[in-house]
């Protein structure tokens, strides 16, 4: 089988092409001569576009599409936020189509539901929200509405949106190093006493979730996955950062005062046009605070998916694998 993959120089996406390339054809779309590289690495053939200029002829052959590419900023535009998550999703999506890409795979994220609330039990029937404050919450969820709307098996193309929750693995790039950098420069705190429920999701069952939609039936609709494990927020960072050598402080804010500020910060930010990161947004402070746990029913009876590594497995690997560099 062929595949051509997004973000593929990302956790993601490159977890996805380092684990399927020897038994699929992967190709990967390649923004800069750095993401060549990578992606070669990765046992992928780069193929120089990005989601502005994608063509037909870039997916010439390819038979499944997964698209892992987005845009995420804590400082982002509207401009920027719609031009890379909607508008590139968009083009993606009329290229497979019009190059005979028979399946296409969103790696989504439960992202899509959020606007600040708890969300607990929850399984794919809840609702988009009307309206969220939050500029990748919104772009990501008409980006998932448009490639399950896309879903057409009767002419030979079919669309998935697999929703991941709070990645995490060898390769992350996003939730350890961060949380690892504010704990050593004595900026890390929890809101709420970290005591928030969540599901996880391990980048081992991300992919096997990816293999089983490869050749599943399952057609226009999104799928949970997750490690099918509920922690706290922080019994799972501290041990998340432990199996770096990383110990958390216990100093705790109160969400509410904490997300106006953070969002008073945002703001500042983007109107300023300031390139640094703020230290701190108000979606950080929600999805630290709020509740997500997810069910993942109906991923088992439709793609036959359960996952294959627990989180106390993927944590020790983690402690060998640190253990081993030192």
């Amino acid at each position: 089988m062929s595949l051509f993959i997004t973000g593929a120089s990302g956790f993601i996406g490159g977890a996805i092409a380092k684990h399927l390339h020897s038994a699929h054809e992967i190709a990967a779309m390649a923004r800069s001569e750095e993401s060549a590289a990578v992606v070669q690495t990765l046992g992928a053939a780069p193929v120089a576009c990005s989601l502005s200029t994608v063509t037909p002829d870039h997916l010439a052959g390819c038979n499944v599409v997964v698209h892992a590419a987005a845009f995420v900023s804590p400082t982002g535009s509207r401009e920027q936020f719609r031009r890379a998550n909607v508008e590139g999703t968009k083009r993606l999506l009329a290229a497979a189509s019009l190059a005979g890409v028979r399946r296409f795979i969103l790696i989504s994220t439960e992202a899509v539901l959020f606007r600040g609330q708890d969300m607990g039990d929850i399984d794919e029937s809840y609702p988009y929200p009307k309206k969220t404050p939050f500029l990748y919450a919104e772009t990501k969820a008409e980006a998932e509405r448009l490639v399950l709307a896309a879903n057409d098996p009767e002419s030979g193309f079919a669309t998935i949106a697999l929703r991941p929750r709070l990645v995490w693995g060898p390769g992350d790039q996003t939730i350890l190093p961060t949380i690892t950098q504010m704990a050593q420069a004595g900026g890390f705190f929890w809101f709420n006493k970290g005591q928030a429920r969540t599901s996880t999701t391990h980048i081992d069952n991300v992919v096997h979730a990816v293999k089983l939609a490869l050749n599943s039936r399952a057609n226009g609709q999104p799928y949970f996955i997750t490690d099918d494990e509920i922690w706290t927020v922080k019994d799972f960072l501290t041990a998340y950062a432990a199996t770096q050598g990383v110990t958390l402080p216990n100093r705790s804010l109160p969400a509410g005062p904490m997300r106006i500020i953070g969002r008073l910060t945002g703001g500042l930010w983007r109107l300023f046009k300031l390139q640094s990161e703020p230290p701190l947004t108000e979606l950080a402070v929600a999805a630290m605070s709020a509740d997500c746990t997810l069910r993942i029913d109906n991923a088992r009876q439709d793609l036959g998916y359960s996952p294959i590594l627990s989180v106390a497995e993927g944590l020790e690997r983690m402690k060998t694998r640190n253990s081993n560099t030192d």
